[in-house]
């Protein structure tokens, strides 16, 4: 499948979704530079590999290549011409996100196992929320922190305590990062993408 799905979140700041259905024959069928085709290759697994992918024929989408993405030593993903780019992937879709400011994405799929974890980010019960959709609200956080955490600029934070989540609906809420490297307020967007969870941090 080409791309699955565009989103504009304001006039400086878009989304790409791709579901990832394509073989690997097709999935190669785009340019990489030599560190990351020497990437590529170390993977051993198939959906990494595809997921690896997938990020470059959104690039190609947005009318960038591989060449313009490099990551910095904290692992986050840096482009020359200085916009703002998120990335992320799991399973059968990828995204990617690019902005005048800074950025963060997360998808996740919606899975009974993020019950288990759930007290290492959040105090959210059940109460009177349906399985499906007290599931869906826990990943919605979930993805919420780890675009808050790709927007600071290194790692060692709390989800739990650091990173705040306030005023949640069912498709917005705020964020706010506080922690002795930053101190910022975000505003966060959430997406249902099939049976996964779309999470989107702007500053």
């Amino acid at each position: 499948m080409p791309l699955f799905k565009t989103i504009q979140i304001n006039k400086n700041t878009q989304v790409f979704i791709w579901k990832i259905t394509e073989s690997m024959e097709v999935m190669k069928r785009i340019y990489l530079c030599k560190n990351s085709l020497n990437r590529l290759n170390s993977m051993k697994s198939i959906p990494h590999q595809k997921g690896f992918l997938s990020i470059r024929h959104l690039l190609a989408y947005a009318k960038l290549n591989d060449d313009d993405l490099y990551y910095n030593t904290f692992g986050k993903p840096i482009l020359k011409n200085k916009k703002h780019i998120s990335i992320t992937h799991s399973f059968d879709f990828s995204a990617i996100v690019l902005s005048d400011k800074a950025v963060g994405i997360d998808i996740e799929k919606n899975r009974e196992k993020i019950k288990v974890i759930k007290h290492r980010f959040t105090d959210l019960e059940q109460n009177e929320l349906s399985n499906d959709a007290y599931i869906q609200k826990l990943t919605y956080i979930w993805g919420a922190k780890e675009s808050l955490f790709k927007i600071h600029p290194c790692g060692g934070m709390s989800f739990k305590n650091d990173l705040r989540i306030t005023n949640f609906k069912n498709s917005s809420a705020n964020g706010y990062i506080n922690t002795p490297e930053m101190t910022q307020n975000c505003d966060l967007k959430f997406y249902p993408i099939e049976n996964y969870s779309l999470a989107i941090a702007t500053t």
